[in-house]
């Protein structure tokens, strides 16, 4: 067995390339007591690790030059020295190296039953992506029947959800994403009751141009806006939030590759007006709750009130290209990589 591992080479100026991550071989890992040998099966890429690769402080370290790069992952274990885990069992981790072949404790690894749903959905629906959406719209955007949510970002994996669950609560679920078949597949598919297409044939619509379109769409106004994007989508969806509006901040993937600050809407004349609520979050904040959120999320998927959708990149060679496919929107659902 050939092990190999991808290395943070160098820190990225705006958009990360194929220069900054080095693949290399790497000597075979060799678990140790309390620990397991797992082979790596699946890989997540997100969005969050661009934050990573950058240098200062952030609510998750960053990378350091020349270390392997490490996210979720699904993995089979090959060897265990541990003794809830056997040969052939199915885990996932929230970091794992970005190599073939890994050790992990099993304290940090949870099993997966392939029997209950495909194992890839441990890294999307049913996994991180999946439970922020859930507790980010459940907790801080408290749905009612019948209000509006707006959605950016909304045929990415954490989209997804948020769509659908604000359909499961009774409300009129809005999606903005980029591309004619991103919009088609969450109105056919996932059934929001408007979609909006942020791109045009020449780049992207003014803002003014999506808050025409926005203001069509939601003629009560936004009851709830679940913010994966930032940038100029958010500038058009504030002016539009209604009185007791709830906006979680979940994702800001429009600046993540900016050198330079940002500078755009002030949103607190709207949120002070509309006596509204802004809250950022992060998921590992509702780690105690995760049991029940899967569980809830398993039930609908399997009573077919869930869909689940991925863009799966086939080989480990090609992890950092679907990393970098985030940021170009090449991804329709959760993107992993196969190995």
């Amino acid at each position: 067995m050939q092990n190999k591992e991808i290395r943070f080479a160098s820190r990225p100026s705006g958009m990360p390339t194929l220069e900054n991550f080095l693949i290399q071989d790497a000597a075979m890992p060799q678990p140790q007591e309390g620990e397991v040998l797992l082979r790596t099966r699946y890989i997540s890429v997100d969005p969050y690790l661009r934050g990573r690769m950058r240098e200062g402080k952030s609510y998750i370290a960053p990378f350091e030059v020349g270390q392997v790069i490490v996210s979720g992952a699904v993995g089979e274990v090959l060897e265990s020295k541990d003794p809830g885990f056997k040969a052939g069992d199915t885990v996932v981790s929230g970091a794992l190296p970005w190599s073939l072949y890994a050790t992990a404790k099993g304290a940090t690894l949870q099993k997966i039953n392939p029997s209950l749903a495909p194992v890839s959905t441990a890294l999307g629906v049913l996994g991180m992506p999946g439970l922020t959406g859930y507790f980010g719209l459940l907790d801080i955007g408290q749905p009612k029947p019948g209000e509006t949510v707006v959605v950016s970002g909304a045929a990415g994996a954490v989209g997804m959800v948020v769509c659908q669950i604000a359909k499961l609560k009774g409300c009129r679920a809005v999606g903005i994403a980029g591309g004619e078949d991103k919009t088609a597949y969450l109105l056919n598919e996932l059934g929001v009751d408007a979609a909006i297409n942020y791109k045009t044939a020449e780049g992207y619509k003014s803002v003014n141009e999506l808050r025409k379109e926005l203001s069509a769409a939601c003629p009560k106004g936004v009851d709830i806006y679940f913010d994966n994007v930032g940038g100029d989508i958010s500038d058009a969806v504030m002016p539009l939030i209604a009185p007791g509006a709830r906006i979680a901040i979940c994702g800001q993937i429009s600046v993540y590759n900016l050198e330079q600050a940002d500078v755009g809407l002030r949103p607190q004349p709207y949120l002070l007006v509309n006596s509204a609520l802004m809250k950022g979050f992060i998921i590992t904040q509702y780690m105690s709750q995760f049991g029940k959120g899967i569980a809830e999320m398993a039930q609908w998927l399997a009573e077919g009130k869930l869909k689940n959708a991925e863009t799966v990149v086939e080989g480990f060679e090609n992890t950092p290209l679907a990393f970098i496919g985030l940021f170009k929107g090449e991804n329709l659902g959760k993107q992993i990589v196969k190995i």
